[in-house]
């Protein structure tokens, strides 16, 4: 349904930072249940920009045997040039004969998600900004769909709440849910927290988690003609409702792996942060360039974690790093190489869906991750200690309450701590 936009000028965008890949949010018929067979399935994208096609292109290199039947995004220009990178036949040529999208298959507007679930598609791919999660998400449990889910899986305690409720119907309905949280399919993670778990590095002392890298700026400036919620969509990493700020959108891939190694979430968090780089103009919207947080867990080990993002050419750092009694793990040098994890994340659902390979249900473990996300982006905003009950709690509920394209959205102001309330 939305674009999820292009990377910035500054940098690359993370999939390029591994392997040249992007991500996604993907669905399937209510009577594909697991081991139903091997017919051929017909796909629906709905979030029709640089991680929508690019999740496409690596659900169908995965699973020969998908088409791909409806499109949806919230903009017709975006979705039409979309379109037309995937039938760029020099690019994929792997896909051509599987891209059948009639224009009817067409779908824009704020309903258009629901019109690619309800439009008779085996397999949906939500790939929107994460401030819409909960609602899709949602809407493809209550009809009964398998998904694979791009993160974060949402921006705010009250939708990410909606996001777990869903999570809970999922699991009692069987359903096949994969994550966008690519390192759980990257060979060298899985075995390598694999044998963390199993007490090969001795007990855990210390994480530590960092995303230090470049912007991510979507437009140049605004169109006059855009009213704000086309001007944010457009422009969406830039504002808190719709991304979540980086903690949220992107360290979360590191936050994630912390929790999985410690098999639990934090239970609170300190944290601090700031915008030094980024302008105070419209274009850089009210997130942070830099947030630093120290978290604990249920056994008292601590997580320290930090993400930035300055200007290409200066320190760069993504990585995670585990503290053992015995030695440390960057949590992927005790495992091996294996194949692009976009693609073999795909694979691993279509399996898990046809009863061919483990069953797989990452939303609440991923949704559990993206609260602490918030946790700590709360904590720096506001300047105050967050616990795990304080944040399952929060009344804080970002999403705007009119849906048009002319609707007003207010920008709130950059968040100062002890300005800035806790709800």
């Amino acid at each position: 349904m939305y674009d999820a936009g292009t990377m910035s000028d500054y940098g690359p965008s993370r999939r390029q930072l591994l392997t040249g890949a992007a991500t996604a949010f993907t669905i399937l018929k209510p009577e594909l249940v697991r081991g139903a067979g091997k017919e051929k399935l017909t796909a629906g994208l709905v979030g029709a920009g640089g991680r929508g096609r690019q999740a496409v292109v690596d659900l169908m290199t995965g699973s020969e045997n998908v088409e791909l039947v409806s499109m949806g995004d919230l903009f017709e220009d975006k979705l039409e040039q979309n379109l037309a990178w995937l039938k760029d036949a020099q690019r994929h040529p792997r896909i051509q004969d599987r891209l059948k999208v009639d224009p009817d298959k067409r779908f824009t507007g704020f309903d258009a998600y629901q019109k690619v679930i309800n439009s008779g598609v085996d397999i949906v791919m939500l790939c929107t900004p994460p401030g819409w999660r909960p609602m899709h998400f949602e809407a493809a449990v209550e009809a009964g769909k398998h998904v694979f889910c791009e993160k974060p899986f949402g921006t705010d305690p009250v939708g990410v709440r909606r996001f777990m409720a869903a999570a809970k119907k999922s699991e009692e309905k069987k359903l096949t849910v994969m994550s966008g949280a690519q390192r759980r399919h990257q060979r060298e993670y899985v075995e390598t927290v694999d044998r963390i778990r199993q007490g090969e590095i001795g007990d855990i002392r210390a994480l530590y988690a960092y995303w230090v890298g470049t912007p991510v700026i979507q437009q140049k400036g605004r169109d006059p003609k855009w009213g704000d919620m086309t001007w944010q969509h457009r422009n969406w990493y830039s504002f808190v409702w719709i991304c979540g700020d980086q903690i949220v959108e992107q360290h979360l891939h590191n936050i994630d792996v912390a929790n999985w190694v410690m098999g639990t979430h934090p239970v609170k968090v300190n944290a601090t942060g700031g915008a030094v780089w980024r302008p105070k103009e419209e274009l850089y919207g009210n997130i942070y360039d830099h947030v630093s947080s120290d978290f604990e867990y249920p056994n008292g080990v601590r997580l320290s974690s930090y993400c930035r993002q300055f200007p290409r050419g200066l320190y760069s750092n993504i990585s995670e790093l585990v503290v053992g009694t015995k030695k440390n793990s960057n949590a992927r040098d005790m495992g091996t190489k294996g194949e692009n994890p976009y693609v073999t994340e795909h694979t691993a659902m279509v399996k898990s869906i046809r009863g061919d390979g483990p069953y797989i249900n990452h939303a609440m473990t991923v949704a559990e991750s993206t609260m602490t996300c918030i946790m700590a982006r709360e904590s720096a905003y506001s300047g105050v200690e967050v616990t795990w009950d304080m944040i399952m709690n929060s009344k804080l509920d970002l999403m705007p309450k009119q849906q048009s394209y002319d609707a007003k959205v207010e920008m709130p102001p950059l968040p100062v701590p002890g300005t800035y309330k806790f709800i």
